[in-house]
């Protein structure tokens, strides 16, 4: 027989007992349909990740840390002097001669008060020099332009803070001017009887101070951290923060920083440096660690994201094969019951010259056809499923001020690789009800009633 009398014959068959094809076919596309739109989400929570990554190069970055406490008070050899390595504006211009050194920018936050339309909200604001706003946050406006100089009296928001406020159009904010309050410390607050005060809770030993700036653009808040300044809602210029009375706050270091004893230098908490190309992150970061300081470079950190999507894709293949299983064990059913109602029939074939071969192929290709509709139906139900999900996923994220994401992708590897997985998978459980047809008896079976 042709392989297209095989084919023919394998769906005449099938269609013989419409019911029950349908029904273990559905069993396949739903174990298919639950593999493809898992894999497609680990897919695309993968694909959007480091696709951000990269479009805002945060693997050409690296941030670089000053050394401990327990570092600082251990001098590596008895000659090395006591005095510790600090993070300051000396050691940003060492850092920009470096060779694939594009800027460096030091990491500076404080906590404000932001008033726009008769409406407050608290935030963290960055401090973001002009050159690093227009190459990296530039990417990342939904609505205006970044700033133009370091000295510019304006600032660039988040559509996130502005959704907090109830605005939702972006683009009505341009040009208006925002309020920034900020703290300080009160010296008139450190009499007797205002501590007094304080520590019965009823004055805080700090003032506030009010600046206004123009909001030139609104970016788009990204919800994860890393080297680059996408994790804060406002961000100003250099030359204006450095006017202003305020109290810095980037991380807990600043406290033991403000507390430094006399001759010990103050600095820094951290310091990103952004690289032209990431071939050059590892000589950048030998050299900043020769000179006593700790660094951090997120693509060295590529490999143990990847591991952490292999382990997810392994868990949620894991979770689909419960599907694959019991439509498995469904065309072992349906194989089966098919064998013992068409016994006189293969009896008859073996009778006129059909041999074990024949009669082997005529049950492998009906399984195979069974998982071949599965795999293709199944890649459209994970597909409908992976849309809607992310439609309505969508539909709720937005009212939160999250922009649109596709949170599933369907590579070409995949969508084959669900439909030749679906055969495969047919076909292993074909095999039991083609070895038991087989090895029918052909007198035994015309005799059969």
């Amino acid at each position: 027989m042709r392989m297209s009398d095989y084919i023919e014959q394998s769906f005449s068959n099938l269609a013989r007992r419409k019911l029950r094809t349908f029904l273990t076919t559905f069993g396949v596309v739903i174990g298919i349909g639950a593999l493809v739109s898992m894999f497609a989400f680990g897919q695309g929570v993968q694909k959007n990740m480091t696709d951000k990554f990269k479009e805002l190069e945060l693997f050409n970055c690296v941030n670089v840390f000053p050394p401990t406490m327990q570092e600082q008070s251990q001098p590596k050899t008895k000659e090395e002097p006591q005095q510790a390595p600090v993070l300051d504006d000396d050691l940003i211009q060492r850092i920009t001669k470096i060779e694939g050194v594009e800027s460096a920018f030091a990491e500076i936050r404080f906590p404000a008060m932001v008033r726009l339309r008769e409406k407050e909200r608290f935030s963290l604001v960055q401090v973001l020099p002009a050159n690093v706003c227009r190459s990296g946050l530039s990417k990342l406006l939904v609505a205006g332009e970044p700033y133009a100089s370091d000295d510019a009296n304006c600032l660039i928001i988040s559509d996130s803070l502005l959704h907090g406020m109830k605005i939702k159009d972006a683009k009505t904010v341009i040009g208006e001017q925002v309020e920034l309050s900020t703290l300080r410390f009160d010296p008139n607050l450190f009499s007797p009887a205002a501590i007094a005060s304080v520590m019965r809770g009823d004055e805080i030993p700090f003032s506030r101070e009010s600046y206004t700036f123009t909001i030139v653009g609104v970016a788009e808040r990204m919800g994860f951290g890393g080297s680059m300044p996408v994790r804060s809602d406002v961000f100003i210029p250099p030359g204006p923060s450095e006017k202003m009375k305020k109290i810095s706050l980037t991380s807990i270091w600043d406290f033991f920083s403000a507390a430094a004893g006399p001759g010990q230098a103050k600095g820094y908490s951290m310091v990103t440096v952004k690289l032209s190309s990431a071939k050059y992150v590892q000589p950048v970061k030998q050299q900043v660690e020769d000179w006593g300081f700790k660094t951090f470079a997120l693509i060295d950190e590529l490999k143990e994201i990847k591991r952490a999507f292999i382990f997810m894709d392994m868990f949620l293949f894991a979770v689909a094969m419960i599907a694959i299983t019991v439509a498995s064990l469904g065309i072992i059913n349906t194989m089966v019951m098919s064998i013992l109602e068409r016994y006189k029939e293969i009896g008859i074939m073996k009778a006129v010259g059909a041999g074990d071969r024949d009669v082997k192929k005529i049950f492998f290709f009906e399984s195979g056809v069974i998982g071949f509709l599965g795999g293709i139906f199944g890649l459209a139900l994970g597909w409908a499923v992976g849309v809607v999900i992310n439609q309505v996923a969508n539909y709720f994220l937005a009212k939160q001020g999250v922009p649109y994401v596709d949170y599933f992708s369907f590579p070409w590897w995949l969508c084959l690789g669900a439909v030749a997985f679906s055969i495969v998978v047919s076909l292993a459980a074909g095999i039991y009800p083609t070895l038991r047809a087989a090895r029918v008896d052909p007198v035994v079976a015309l005799r059969h009633d």
